[in-house]
């Protein structure tokens, strides 16, 4: 089986990406992926030739970019040449609104997030009319997709409230390796990860209650446009090895968030021996329940509290740490794997048996 898949080369998605193409490989699936936007690094251009993933790049602007429609429209051009070039028996859409290109394959597409849910979940409102061209594209995408899916079910609902479309969809958690990260010696150190402008990742809060922390503060992520000055420490953009060193000594993780559809630095810490504290919204109570201190985004006094609670009761810290371990063992790559590949064995399946490779037929009915 072939997958022709969208991606970006900045953040999650690409995270994402590449572990679902590493997990995928182990069952005879390989992956072309296409890039939109900034474009791969040198060190991302060797991740995926490891994987043997076929890499496609372009700078086209992605839909939520700030005017994109005539990029986008290219990049479907592009795409669709792609797609007869590659010859895929599935089309994995990382984004929205090329999922009503005329494609040759049954076509699926992932909602890793959505300005509209974006902003009503950090604004406190609906989208401005500025977006009602996004919100159309993403609308009509939705609506010719052959599946949906989401990697939580607080993420599905609230695409369903923004855009109200009728396609069949389900959930599909989101993994990682479990030997990609690993807990080290912890150090007496409060760690959080993300785009540091981005309010719905609320670091800002973190920053900001840094000072009256026992603990040092320390941030990673791209802070070209930082949040208001705090006492925390920047470390600015890191690769995964570093990112990975970071998380395994880190005491203690915290993403105050106001929006965030899954949250695979969160899953990474977890899988490192963090202890989680996190924003109280609805995708993160979902996976991480009864396995991490939750928290009200706006509550600064209360996120202090939690953390310095946490600093004095090493008791309480590692029993939350390990809560954080055992319940990171149910979103692996493998898992994710498998559920995306039943789905895509599916997705043939209803096009036709004539559209199913022969070792794919063979395996669903063994």
């Amino acid at each position: 089986m072939k997958v022709l898949m969208t991606s970006d080369a900045v953040g999650g998605v690409w995270t994402y990406a590449m572990e679902l193409s590493r997990a995928l490989r182990c069952r005879g699936v390989s992956v072309a992926l296409a890039t939109m936007g900034p474009g791969p690094s040198d060190e991302q251009r060797r991740q995926a030739a490891e994987l043997g993933v076929e890499l496609y790049d372009s700078g086209y602007k992605l839909e939520w970019m700030e005017d994109p429609w005539e990029d986008v429209a290219r990049a479907g051009v592009w795409l669709l040449g792609l797609a007869r070039k590659v010859r895929p028996d599935i089309i994995h859409l990382n984004g929205y609104s090329h999922a009503a290109l005329e494609w040759p394959a049954p076509v699926l597409t992932v909602a890793h997030s959505c300005v509209c849910s974006w902003w009503r979940a950090v604004k406190g409102e609906p989208a401005p009319a500025r977006w009602d061209r996004y919100r159309h594209a993403v609308a009509a995408g939705l609506a010719a997709a052959d599946r949906v899916v989401a990697p939580t079910y607080a993420m599905l609902s609230a695409l369903r409230h923004e855009h109200g479309f009728e396609s069949r969809s389900e959930v599909i958690w989101n993994g990682r390796d479990l030997r990609s990260v690993a807990a080290a010696d912890k150090k007496p150190v409060v760690f959080s990860a993300g785009r540091l402008w981005d309010e719905a990742k609320n670091i800002a809060a973190l920053d900001e209650v840094a000072r009256r922390l026992s603990w040092p503060v320390y941030l990673a992520g791209d802070d070209a446009a930082p949040p208001r000055t705090g006492s925390a420490r920047r470390l600015g953009r890191m690769d995964e090895s570093s990112m990975t060193q970071w998380m395994g000594r880190a005491s203690i993780y915290a993403l105050p968030a106001r929006y965030e559809p899954f949250g695979l630095s969160v899953l990474e810490a977890a899988l490192s021996g963090c202890a989680l504290v996190l924003g109280d919204i609805p995708s993160l109570r979902e996976l991480w329940d009864d396995a991490a201190i939750f928290v009200a985004p706006e509550d600064h006094p209360h996120l202090e509290r939690a953390i310095n609670a946490l600093i004095a009761d090493p008791t309480r810290r590692h029993d939350l740490a390990a809560r954080a371990r055992e319940r990171s063992e149910r979103f692996t790559s493998e898992r994710m794997a498998r559920s995306y590949h039943e789905l895509y064995v599916r997705l043939v399946c209803e096009r036709g048996p004539g559209r199913l490779p022969a070792h794919s037929l063979r395996r669903r009915t063994a």
